[in-house]
């Protein structure tokens, strides 16, 4: 998928889709895909999480973490309500979540992708299953996620196929993280 070039201001125009779930799935999850495993990391290091931040998010234009300087990033690695996981098969990593629990009532999948060469092999839906599974046995009134129309293309349809819910689209206009340095 192209991305889409800047208007004149160097401004990109995109739709965000939020999407809510208020139970858990129902129908049984995907099969784990052969040889794949999740681990929680446990004190995620800046570096760690800006390699996944970084690689899953350059081809979809995720640029808002990259504001943030180390310090930042930290508190929010370490705040005991954010956790990271990561999931490897053969060993090498091929995608990552991150669950944000720091609103009262309410589990965000703040972040969720994977590495360019995994996409495609049928771990996105299994490893969504697997966040969901993890975001509801913390017991909130509703599981939280966004999206928007840079995203990959299968984005919103997998997590409304996973039981997601839209709730609200917001019209955004930003600058283009690519002629900014961002990215």
């Amino acid at each position: 998928m192209a991305l889409p070039s800047p208007d004149s201001d160097g401004k990109l125009a995109t739709v965000i889709t939020y999407l809510e779930m208020t139970q858990p799935p129902f129908d049984p999850p995907p099969t784990v895909p052969e040889g794949v495993t999740l681990q929680q990391v446990e004190h995620c290091s800046v570096a760690f999480y800006r390699f996944f931040y970084d690689t899953v998010g350059q081809d979809w234009l995720w640029y808002e973490r990259r504001l943030l300087n180390d310090d930042e990033l930290r508190a929010v690695l370490d705040d005991p309500a954010v956790t990271i996981h990561v999931a490897y098969r053969g060993g090498a990593p091929v995608g990552f979540f991150e669950l944000d629990a720091r609103q009262a009532g309410v589990v965000d999948l703040a972040y969720f992708g994977l590495l360019p060469e995994a996409i495609g092999q049928r771990i996105g839906p299994w490893l969504l299953r697997a966040a969901l599974g993890l975001a509801w046995l913390q017991r909130p009134g509703r599981v939280t996620v966004n999206t928007n129309s840079l995203d990959h293309p299968a984005a919103l349809p997998t997590y409304r196929k996973a039981g997601f819910v839209p709730y609200r689209q917001v019209q955004h206009r930003f600058d283009d993280p690519r002629l900014v340095g961002i990215i």
